[in-house]
């Protein structure tokens, strides 16, 4: 059974494994060493975004949850608790991924379905969340869980337009 949990230095190994997958795929979220380096701290850090006085100028606070089956990390969820004008352009509230590895074994689903719950645990009640026109799976997965798509948006610098869907929470 899968949970989303909060980050914890009990899923280090997990965690880093994850980020090379993402790594070897092209994506630099975050660098594997340097997170590597002093992982409680790149933890620590991470709560500690959910405190305004923790955020910089500009960014909003948001929580992250890792979804963990069975002792593995799976894959990350971002909740911000509120919009700025580039999360409400392209960014929406929530915002996922799933470690390569685990994809189409329906943990996409499962994370966003999950993280609803958490958002409206922090008092929202009509989230934004978008994916890259050329994400069918993201699509499809923002689709089931009851995301009604209101339009797309250029990104800057990008061919590739976003995807905007808003889901309510009630």
């Amino acid at each position: 059974m899968s949970v989303l949990v909060d980050p914890s230095v009990v899923y280090r190994d997990e965690f880093l494994a994850a980020l090379r997958e993402f790594a070897r795929e092209g994506s630099r979220y975050y660098d594997p060493q340097r997170v590597a380096n002093d992982f409680p701290r790149f933890v620590q850090a991470l709560l500690q975004q959910r405190d305004r006085a923790y955020v910089g100028s500009g960014l909003v606070p948001f929580s992250d949850y890792w979804l963990i089956d069975n002792g593995e990390y799976i894959g990350r969820l971002s909740v911000r608790h509120e919009l700025n004008d580039y999360l409400y352009r392209l960014g929406g509230h929530i915002g996922y991924e799933i470690r390569p590895s685990r994809r189409r074994h329906g943990y996409g689903y499962e994370i966003l379905h999950l993280g609803l719950k958490k958002a409206q645990l922090l008092g929202l009640k009509r989230v934004l969340v978008t994916c890259d026109e050329t994400n069918i799976g993201s699509k499809k997965i923002i689709e089931q869980n009851g995301g009604v798509f209101e339009n797309s948006a250029a990104a800057e610098g990008s061919s590739i337009r976003k995807l905007r869907y808003w889901i309510d929470i009630l």
